[in-house]
């Protein structure tokens, strides 16, 4: 091929190419000289950015750039990077004609003679606005989704790797668990669960039941930073990619705690419903059967009368005298199963039932026996209550007896009084009526009951004694007679810490009660504070609650040492500890007064005793306990505590 045709053909191609990249508009391709100024420019450059040819050749190829990057010196560092590397790419802001800006992807080739030497540069611009719009939105999608995530604070939620370890972390996650971010992330997820279910390997079957099925739900407790713990609704949702490779799970947790507890209280509230509803049918059983066998007794007494009218032979006699005790035995069963399904008529009267208490009490130690210490704490602000007093005495005897029996060792026996105020919202016993009550519990430190014994325990006939030993009808009449009174009976017990029958009838107001204070009156018992009083003789811890109170006190009383201890070791405030001397179970009321400044620096201290003081120990007594003589008045009592408080 000779030199002209050469020559021609390289026009052509030329031409050819000149016409391709002049049909070009969907990128500016234009060529800049050495120095960046533009030498040529094509119809997509004209689209995007606005100049026609011949108003943009000769010019800088900087005037697309923004103000800014003009000002950092964007435009020569691109045509530098270009001389030195051979090309420069980057995406930015770029300028119209008309002062508009689009977004843009930018190549610029290094174009360079034979000898390497730069003839100039081959610039490619696309306009990318659209993508960009579309990345930003999605950008700001996320941010938004991360900053919702991390404002969430009635949810845990946070992500997982593949393994379970944490990667991020949300404020809810921070109030439930109580680890702020840096504390946890990288950290594996299986330090929320007990010891019990690590035990078990719950976390792994969860991770596992997720990577398979897509997602494991469940409920179960959690542990937070401090240890403590909250019952948790979880749900963990495993998280693919584009091609369906697991990249990690997305966890929410939702602390149900509250719910979980309301729940728990409806079940208790259904079950004491059903107790309730249970007790209530066989009380009428029992009552039908007990007015049928008084009838069958009514028959064998009365012909067994008169048998022993026209009986001659010793034999026949003590026949007819056995038979006669089999059925008074038989009239009193019946009279309990009356009792418990409130059929017997009871005769209430306003009474006292600390009272009742302390008229009782001789038969109630006597049935306690030896082996057993006994124990009265009684409320010296105790309300009345409308009380059949004869029934009263036997149901209290009968959880005496109960009480002894469970105690085979031996063991301690507490009958106490205190007024309680059942609110709305007593949910264990919302059966019964809000309002004031007076309760009477009596409590063991016998063997205890297991739960399913306990949930039998007022069933007639039901009884956990040995064949011969019990009737299984002491409970039944309690119940009935409590309930009989308008009142409330529950029991506490587990196997091998003893048991606690309560039982709560409605206070009542008695005319005592009913008289106002005077203005003084009010004045003093605002002022005077709290006595303990310890005192085994019923007779003078009753004189003595009278004194103290006739001088504005309010009252608490103990009848020994270990008694006194455990209200000392309460929550009640208590200003003046007034004790004996001589006591019974061990302790002194000098070893009490020591005990009682350690545990409660503040109270004054005031001892009685019968005995003189010189012959005494007063060794170790505390700094600023007093003595008083028995017998003391109660002018001589005031003047002691006058004393007291001065020394305070």
């Amino acid at each position: 091929m000779n030199s002209i045709t050469k020559e021609r053909v390289a026009a052509r191609d030329e031409g050819q190419l000149q016409l391709l990249l002049a049909s070009i508009t969907d990128y500016a391709i234009y060529m800049l000289n050495a120095d960046g100024f533009i030498v040529s420019w094509n119809t997509g450059a004209q689209r995007f950015k606005g100049y026609t040819e011949d108003e943009i050749i000769g010019e800088h190829f900087s005037r697309f750039y923004t103000e800014e990057d003009r000002a950092t010196g964007l435009p020569a560092r691109a045509l530098r990077t270009a001389r030195e590397q051979g090309k420069f790419e980057g995406e930015g802001w770029r300028v119209r004609k008309d002062g508009t800006r689009f977004w843009a992807h930018v190549v610029i080739d290094a174009i360079r003679a034979a000898d390497g030497t730069i003839l100039g540069f081959a610039k490619i611009t696309r306009d990318v606005s659209e993508r960009k719009k579309a990345e930003d939105a999605l950008r700001l999608s996320e941010q938004r989704f991360r900053m919702l995530v991390k404002g969430v604070t009635d949810y845990a939620i946070y992500m997982l790797d593949p393994d379970g370890f944490i990667t991020n972390w949300n404020a809810g996650a921070q109030r439930f668990k109580g680890y702020n971010e840096d504390e946890v992330i990288g950290e594996h997820f299986s330090r929320f669960y007990t010891e019990e279910d690590r035990a078990t390997g719950l976390p792994a079957r969860a991770l596992r039941t997720a990577r398979e099925q897509g997602k494991f739900e469940g409920e179960g407790w959690r542990v937070r930073k401090d240890g403590t713990r909250f019952w948790a609704h979880v749900v963990l949702d495993a998280i693919h990619d584009d091609t369906g490779t697991l990249i990690g799970f997305a966890k929410i947790t939702r602390d149900i705690t509250e719910r979980k507890k309301a729940q728990e209280a409806l079940a208790q509230a259904r079950e004491a419903l059903f107790q309730s509803q249970k007790m209530e049918a066989v009380g009428q059983l029992t009552g039908g059967i007990a007015h049928d066998f008084n009838n069958l007794l009514t028959i064998i007494v009365n012909n067994l009368d008169l048998l022993t009218r026209s009986a001659r032979d010793p034999r026949d006699i003590r026949l007819i005298e056995s038979a006669q005790r089999a059925a008074d035995r038989g009239a009193k069963l019946t009279q309990q199963l009356l009792a418990f399904s409130r059929r017997q008529p009871l005769q209430p009267e306003i009474n006292n039932p600390n009272n009742l208490v302390r008229g009782f009490e001789p038969v109630l130690r006597r049935a306690c026996g030896e082996t057993v210490d006994f124990q009265i704490v009684l409320d010296p602000r105790l309300r009345a209550a409308s009380i059949d007093g004869p029934q009263f005495e036997t149901a209290l005897l009968n959880l005496v007896i109960n009480a002894r029996d469970a105690m085979t060792d031996g063991g301690s026996l507490r009958i106490q009084t205190r007024n309680v105020v059942i609110r709305e919202e007593d949910g264990q016993r919302k059966q019964m009526k809000p309002g004031d009550y007076v309760e009477i519990s009596v409590s063991d430190t016998g063997s205890g009951m297991a739960p399913e014994d306990a949930a039998r325990a007022f069933e007639p006939f039901f009884t956990t004694k040995e064949v011969g030993k019990g009737t299984g009808l002491g409970l039944s009449m309690v119940y009935g007679f409590v309930k009989q009174s308008g009142g409330h009976i529950e029991i506490d017990t587990a196997l091998g810490k003893g048991t606690t029958v309560v039982m709560l009838l409605p206070a009542q107001e008695s005319d005592e009660e009913r008289q106002e204070e005077t203005t003084d009156e009010r004045e003093i018992r605002e002022t005077a504070g709290t006595v303990l009083i310890v005192e085994d003789e019923p007779e003078v811890l009753e004189i003595a609650s009278e004194i103290f109170d006739s001088l504005g006190y309010e009252v608490l009383t103990a009848t020994d040492a270990i008694a006194a201890l455990d209200v000392l070791k309460g929550d009640a405030h208590i200003d003046v500890l007034f004790s004996d001397v001589v006591m019974p179970r061990g302790m002194s009321g000098l070893e009490l007064a020591k005990e009682t400044r350690r545990l409660r620096p503040d109270v004054k201290i005031l001892l009685a005793s019968g005995y003189p003081v010189s012959t005494l120990p007063t060794q170790g007594l505390p700094e600023g306990a007093s003595f008083i003589s028995k017998p003391y008045r109660w002018t001589e009592l005031a003047d002691k505590l006058r004393g007291l408080r001065a020394k305070g």
